[in-house]
């Protein structure tokens, strides 16, 4: 089993009414959410670890959830209230209004001794829970526990506008890069975190310094990814009519996880010996899945039936 442990919340995406007037429109959302139902959606046994409402909201991520057969036994089930995340499209790119004092996903604590880690293949973790101090400290009490059997996989997913001080949350990113096998993070959470562009050279310092695995997304034009043994690799971004970007980067997360998990290559024991051509068809793999995420609106990241083919092209 996969498991993703961080946010779930409702997006509230933009949308028009039957008069063209403008209107809000909810979705299920949450990266690290997002991730767990792309990885189902693909076909990997999946659980999804974090907090998740009982109220209205709540009841409609957990069904969201089980439609697409995320595994949610080890989700933390509470009477505190739902994140909210407003959804405004600047310049292509999607920027947000948090509503998350109290909720569920920011009071989560790491259920200890529940999770039979010894059976999971990878953990990954990341984006808004990571901002706050209480789902930090959890997070990395359960990296503690995971890391010993499981692969940690990490995406940062900035949001800079629920972040107060950011050389602190910079610091904290880098500490749990350092925690984590495998890295995965776009080119403007990269600038966000390090002010420039040269992702060679963050490349050799994380593989010097032990992580396996360092990838770059770049939107239209594509993916970068730095390898201890396969070296680097660079794949294209197929060419679509882009109605959103909303859970493009996780759909990117769930299927590079899923093509690994695939390639017998995401285990612990698998991850250090992953060879080049299967890195480019992970890569390209999962480039192709967040192309589809973004010809629909809002996260909703595709299923098997329509992947297999690209899948099996790849080969």
């Amino acid at each position: 089993m996969i498991l993703s442990c961080g946010d779930a919340l409702i997006d509230f995406v933009p949308a028009k009414t039957a008069h063209g007037r403008d209107a809000l429109m909810p979705a299920v959302g949450g990266s690290c959410l997002n991730v767990a139902v792309g990885l189902a959606r693909l076909g990997a046994p999946t659980g999804f670890v974090g907090g998740v409402s009982t109220d209205l909201w709540g009841s409609m991520i957990a069904d969201h959830a089980a439609a697409s057969d995320v595994d949610l036994r080890y989700a933390t089930r509470d009477d505190d209230q739902t994140t909210l995340a407003f959804v405004r499209i600047v310049a292509g790119e999607s920027h947000y209004a948090f509503y998350d004092a109290a909720t569920a996903a920011r009071n989560w604590i790491y259920p200890r001794g529940r999770i039979p880690f010894a059976t999971i293949d990878a953990v990954h973790v990341g984006s808004t829970t990571l901002v706050h101090d209480q789902g930090a400290k959890e997070t990395l009490a359960m990296i503690a526990d995971a890391s010993r059997t499981a692969t940690i996989s990490f995406d940062p997913n900035c949001r800079p506008n629920l972040v107060k001080d950011r050389d602190a949350y910079r610091t904290r990113m880098d500490g749990f890069a350092a925690s984590a096998d495998m890295i995965k993070m776009s080119d403007v959470d990269f600038d966000y975190l390090h002010g420039h562009d040269r992702y060679a050279e963050r490349a050799e310092t994380l593989l010097a310094a032990g992580r396996d695995l360092f990838v770059v997304t770049r939107g239209a034009s594509g993916a970068l990814a730095w390898h201890r043994s396969a070296g680097a690799v660079e794949v294209a971004a197929p060419a679509v009519i882009v109605v959103d970007t909303i859970g493009a980067g996780d759909s990117f997360q769930a299927a590079l996880l899923f093509a690994l998990h695939r390639l017998g290559r995401l285990a612990k024991a698998g991850l250090p010996h992953l060879t080049q051509l299967e890195l480019r068809r992970a890569l390209s793999f999962a480039a192709s899945c967040a192309a589809v995420t973004c010809t629909r609106p809002g996260a909703d990241p595709p299923l098997w039936a329509e992947m297999a083919a690209t899948w099996d092209a790849l080969a």
